[in-house]
């Protein structure tokens, strides 16, 4: 899997990140759904760098500039509810990008700290020959990326795959590495420590859903 960690630079990324993760300042929830997005925009602009391209002229008021479009056939792939905000950040950017949605969520059968993961709700067109973008906030044990992975696959196979996510734990890094292609590529915002006794990421932000849109059931 070839990785991407985009916090190494200083950028406004980082301004961003901080501001997501200030208990002082997250409570805010539309302040922190704007700030998701604009880290999907961030994103988004440095994924693009590694895009295909063609070549084309295009008319302006005064004569013919030569310039370049994207050439891959894009399709954003999101897991609700979290993933919403960040989704349209890369959407702003991607905006003739077809668009896909999938939920998944921790089920904890006997009430205690052990779960696994349920796939449901899917509106997902054809991904074959296609370029998908899963974007997805928090990576921390990843297996919820990779059952929906897994379950995308069945709607065709696209000729690259991009996962994009804010915040990982080194375990959810090494889990992908260990069950995607190799050809996949991973977009880290930011990486942190590691993962706690309840597999949550320390030191995190917390509940990215629960911030956006309010506490569940």
């Amino acid at each position: 899997m070839q990785i991407h960690y985009l916090s190494d630079d200083n950028s406004v990324l980082n301004h961003f990140l901080g501001q997501i993760r200030n208990v002082n300042v997250q409570h805010d929830s539309m302040r922190f759904r704007r700030n998701i997005e604009r880290i999907g925009e961030v994103m988004a602009y440095e994924l693009s760098k590694d895009l295909r391209y063609r070549n084309l002229e295009i008319q302006t008021p005064l004569g013919i500039k030569k310039t370049t479009e994207i050439d891959n056939r894009l399709v954003l792939c999101s897991i609700l509810r979290a993933g919403l905000p960040l989704h349209l950040g890369f959407l702003n950017y991607f905006d003739a990008a077809e668009n896909g949605f999938v939920s998944a969520y921790r089920h904890h059968p006997n009430n205690d700290d052990a779960f696994d993961i349920k796939v449901e709700y899917q509106a997902v067109p054809n991904l074959q020959d296609k370029t998908l973008l899963l974007i997805d906030p928090m990576l921390a044990t990843g297996q919820s990326i990779v059952a929906v992975y897994n379950q995308l696959m069945t709607k065709g196979v696209p000729a690259e795959v991009h996962i994009a996510v804010i915040i990982a734990a080194p375990e959810g890094v090494a889990h992908l590495e260990a069950l995607l292609p190799d050809s996949c590529h991973l977009w880290v915002a930011t990486l942190d420590e590691q993962l706690n006794e309840k597999n949550y990421i320390v030191p995190g932000l917390g509940d990215a859903g629960d911030l956006a849109y309010g506490n569940k059931l």
